[in-house]
């Protein structure tokens, strides 16, 4: 069995800033504080460690355990109309080839898709609804999971064990994201490994993390299903950024 695991904002979607607008938002209710967001990068991280991040710098001190859960549930509230507002105003879009992609490695026996977000669960959803891709992710592993990437990245291959009854070997995950966050949370954890520079991250700082494969986005699918499959691309895999 094989699982392929692949972050959401950046990599599957971009949701036009309906995150950053929803957080920003939601910090403004609570405490007052406006554009709360605005100096601080949310890419490649989990929601948890994000509205941690984001209290800190509006309140000035670490925020308390109930404070972090209010603008969470906030934060919650807010994102639908947001994501709505972005599908309206056309800023709403799915990364190049995706879905072209999910439906070839849908046909393919042996392989579990997931995701691997930073995304709390419930936003996961809210987010990805509007794409038409959700029926493709039967699990996942989420910004709730744990403050860091590697956690939920290993409850995504928990929860992809537990949906296959059979163990999954660590060499035989792969995690595509957009980030080099995300390459290097997925090495961390002993899996595969790669990126494409259509999203937030740097293209600079994703091919210093040396994934083993890097592609613009998903328009064209063979690399992709050749380095999942495991067949020699007859070229470097790492493709120019």
């Amino acid at each position: 069995m094989k699982v392929v695991l692949f972050d959401l904002d950046g990599t599957l979607i971009r949701a036009g800033g309906a995150g950053r607008r929803a957080l920003n938002l939601a910090v403004e209710r609570l405490h007052g504080v406006k554009d709360a967001c605005s100096e601080i990068s949310l890419a490649g991280r989990t929601d948890l460690a994000n509205f941690r991040s984001v209290l800190r710098g509006a309140l000035g001190r670490p925020p308390t355990e109930a404070e972090a859960r209010r603008i969470e549930e906030a934060y919650l509230e807010r994102l639908p109309a947001e994501v709505r507002s972005a599908v309206r105003r056309k800023a709403y879009e799915l990364v190049p080839g995706v879905a072209r992609l999910l439906k070839a490695l849908g046909r393919k026996s042996g392989v579990l898709l997931g995701l691997g977000t930073g995304n709390v669960r419930p936003g996961a959803l809210i987010k990805l609804r509007p794409s038409g891709l959700l029926r493709h992710f039967p699990f996942g592993g989420f910004g709730c999971d744990g403050y860091t990437r590697v956690s939920l990245l290993r409850a995504a291959v928990r929860r992809a064990a537990a949906l296959s009854g059979s163990r999954i070997r660590p060499e035989r995950v792969f995690v595509i994201g957009d980030t080099e966050k995300d390459v290097r949370a997925g090495k961390a954890a002993g899996y595969r490994t790669g990126a494409v520079t259509a999203g937030f991250g740097a293209a600079a700082a994703i091919r210093e993390a040396r994934p083993e494969l890097i592609a613009p986005d998903f328009r064209d699918p063979r690399p992709w299903l050749r380095w999942i499959d495991g067949r020699p691309s007859g070229s470097s895999s790492r493709s120019p950024a």
